[in-house]
């Protein structure tokens, strides 16, 4: 007996654009929703209902904009496009800016952390400040090139690379087991 193939992201958007149908909504839902909230999460600053609002709203974003979506790309780098906006937007009308980066060769302090907040790297990821946090998000644990982060952001390719670059130094110091005083960059 052969099971039947699921049906695709396209399958189930076209039935739901096409007819509203609510199942193909759930399966969409079910199938890209657990991907999308870790994401947001992790650009959130692990704000767990920072990160449920976003999801909500990218759906709304997402739905509403079906009709638009070309197919050039995966509907789940689609989507994540959307909750990539929609989590500026929530930093925008919090009055950050998600661009906040470094000023050249001054690192941001950091708080200090216990023993266990050390090794952990979701924490870690959540102290950088937002601009930093969504080019390592979107480029190392998303897989985005630099190219595709500075149009979806719109910022250069070098701001990018230098937005990685600044947050990976800042993750190997917040793991690290060095006095506060040295990884904030201050001499002992």
């Amino acid at each position: 007996m052969q099971l039947e193939a699921a049906p695709s992201d396209r399958q189930l958007a076209e039935a739901l654009r096409l007819s509203g149908d609510e199942r193909a909504f759930l399966t969409l839902y079910r199938r890209h929703t657990p991907r999308l909230y870790a994401l947001v999460l992790r650009l959130a600053g692990a704000s767990q209902a920072d990160a449920e609002d976003i999801v909500q709203e990218t759906w709304i974003r997402a739905t509403e904009s079906l009709e638009r979506f070309r197919w050039d790309a995966a509907f789940s780098t689609w989507l994540a496009a959307i909750g990539v906006n929609v989590t500026r937007d929530l930093q925008r009308r919090r009055g950050r800016r998600p661009e906040d980066t470094w000023v050249d060769g001054v690192d941001a302090p950091l708080p200090e952390a216990k023993h266990h907040e050390r090794i952990d790297l979701e924490r870690a990821i959540a102290t950088l400040p937002d601009g930093a946090r969504t080019v390592l998000v979107l480029h190392d644990i998303e897989g985005w090139p630099h190219e595709s982060i500075a149009e979806r952001l719109a910022i250069s390719i070098g701001t990018s690379k230098s937005q990685l670059h600044r947050a990976r130094r800042a993750l190997r110091v917040w793991l690290a087991f060095e006095p506060v005083e040295r990884r904030v960059g201050t001499k002992q």
